[in-house]
């Protein structure tokens, strides 16, 4: 048990859209994540996922709508729901999901990483 920073682990990935685990919190893990880019339509059939900006700006597109999240703030997509991560600059997120959460949902991109790769130590 030692004290982290999310937002400097983030700052020091060096590939985009690839989850790196942090933390556990009973059937979750705690993910931060460099991205820029759009990452791919695609849904959770069984686990919310939120979303929460550690630096930078990221736009979350919904069937109906589109969510614009900056510094400090979060958004929780509902199970179930199609969404598709947009960031026009790079940006640094931290995610919690269950444990059970795909990384790219019900689709499989080249940006798709599997559990292994997002459980990785850290450089």
């Amino acid at each position: 048990m030692t004290a982290t920073s999310p937002a400097r682990i983030a700052a020091s990935l060096a590939e985009l859209w690839s989850p790196r685990v942090v933390a556990e919190v009973d059937d979750a893990y705690v993910k931060v994540a460099r991205v820029h880019g759009t990452l791919a339509w695609h849904s959770h059939e069984h686990e919310d996922e939120l979303f929460f900006v550690l630096k930078g700006r990221l736009v979350i597109e919904l069937e109906d709508r589109r969510v614009e999240l900056g510094e400090g703030e979060m958004f929780v997509v509902p199970k179930g729901v199609r969404h598709n991560p947009i960031a026009e600059e790079e940006c640094h997120l931290l995610l919690i999901e269950r444990k059970t959460t795909l990384h790219t949902g019900d689709v499989v991109t080249d940006k798709t990483r599997s559990l292994s790769e997002q459980l990785r130590p850290l450089d």
